[in-house]
């Protein structure tokens, strides 16, 4: 328990000293060099690798995107609510719907412009900072890695689900930087609070929800199949 505080507050601070940092424009040298090592040398308008790859990015990309997420999210809700996790699932919606409106609150007041330095090969529609990709993708994917792998009697099995989660999480946001529609420090920050988040989330919920704290073996040991004692 104390760990987990310690990444939610962890993850605020580093969302707020990556702000600060962007507010007084001590970030422009990092972000313009990643941008451009992502782009032809000379051609700013077009990212390195070929076609292929970057349609692949945007098909990333849309892992992040509010139409996926949402689809997501409610299957997430629905399972929840089938496997008599009423409590839960409400949480989860209000979660979302939460972080939802602080990220555009956040970006209403942060107001920084879309990268400049090179073409957008995706379609932008508000300021930049922070990544709402990035934060949602790891604020959603984070949470419901979390809650499936605290269902899971194995370890091998939890990790493997938390590495999902978090490789699904990174390629987001690095397509974003890829497709010249977020400068990385944007993605940095939304990383950071969307991760923060999802801790938070599931720090609230083993209270809302107690047998999410009590459905893994005591001793934490890769165990088999639980054998019927029968």
């Amino acid at each position: 328990m104390p760990l987990l505080v310690l990444l939610v507050l962890g993850g605020i601070w580093a969302f707020l000293a990556i702000a600060n940092e962007v507010r007084e424009d001590e970030t422009r040298h990092f972000d313009e060099a990643t941008l451009l090592a992502m782009r032809v040398p000379g051609d700013p308008s077009d990212p390195v690798g070929s076609p292929r790859v970057e349609e692949m990015a945007r098909d990333l990309t849309a892992l992040g995107g509010f139409t996926l997420l949402s689809g997501v999210t409610l299957i997430a809700v629905g399972v929840a609510v089938f496997a008599g996790r009423g409590k839960l699932a409400l949480l989860a919606v209000i979660s979302v719907l939460v972080g939802m409106a602080v990220m555009n609150q956040l970006k209403q007041g942060y107001d920084r412009p879309r990268p400049d330095l090179v073409e957008h090969a995706t379609l932008v529609h508000n300021a930049s900072f922070p990544s709402g990709h990035s934060m949602m993708a790891a604020m959603i994917y984070l949470t419901i890695g979390i809650l499936i792998a605290r269902t899971q009697p194995r370890k091998r099995v939890r990790g493997f689900v938390i590495a999902i989660s978090v490789i699904i999480t990174l390629l987001v946001g690095i397509s974003r930087v890829y497709l010249g529609a977020h400068w990385p420090t944007d993605v940095l920050a939304g990383w950071a609070l969307g991760g923060a988040w999802a801790v938070a989330f599931w720090l609230v919920s083993m209270k809302v929800d107690p047998r999410l704290s009590s459905e893994l073996p005591a001793n934490g040991s890769d165990q088999g199949e639980e054998v019927d004692p029968a």
